[in-house]
């Protein structure tokens, strides 16, 4: 049972990094109208993405719960373990989701054909340099992609 608990736990930690990746879609997405401007980046910079749910402070903490509670041969023991083991997990779960999430990604500033400025966040692939000229298309995330007029 244990060991099926620590295995899910791990699984959820595995999912927590964000997908940044301006190459796909969810599903929800499909099939809705979204706006799209032209525009040319006059600014590109490597960014690092953090990102963190919560859910490997909440793993961690119950799998430390879990594994805490196995720990000596009484009551008090078992619950203490269970505390202890509860607070260690939950700062373990919770570190290990911040490593697994980070990402690196590109930060464009663009000025539309209409000349105002916006800024864009997506994954380092594919990147795009100063001049380029560029879709960009709204929707949740937001993207953008080379403009095939061009």
């Amino acid at each position: 049972m244990r060991t099926t608990i620590a295995f899910f736990a791990l699984f959820l930690l595995m999912r927590c990094a964000p997908n940044v990746s301006p190459n796909s879609y969810s599903v929800g997405s499909v099939g809705e109208v979204n706006r799209t401007v032209a525009g040319t980046i006059i600014s590109a910079r490597s960014v690092k993405i953090d990102g963190t749910s919560g859910l490997g402070s909440a793993s961690g903490t119950v799998v430390g719960a879990t594994a805490g509670s196995a720990l000596g041969g009484g009551v008090r023991s078992n619950i203490s373990g269970a505390v202890g083991g509860a607070l260690i997990g939950g700062v373990a779960g919770a570190l290990a989701e911040n490593a697994m999430t980070k990402q690196v990604g590109m930060e464009y500033v663009i000025q539309t054909e209409n000349g105002n400025l916006m800024t864009i966040v997506q994954g380092d692939t594919p990147s795009y340099i100063i001049g380029t000229k560029v879709l960009v298309l709204y929707g949740s995330p937001s993207r953008i992609i080379l403009d095939p007029r061009v």
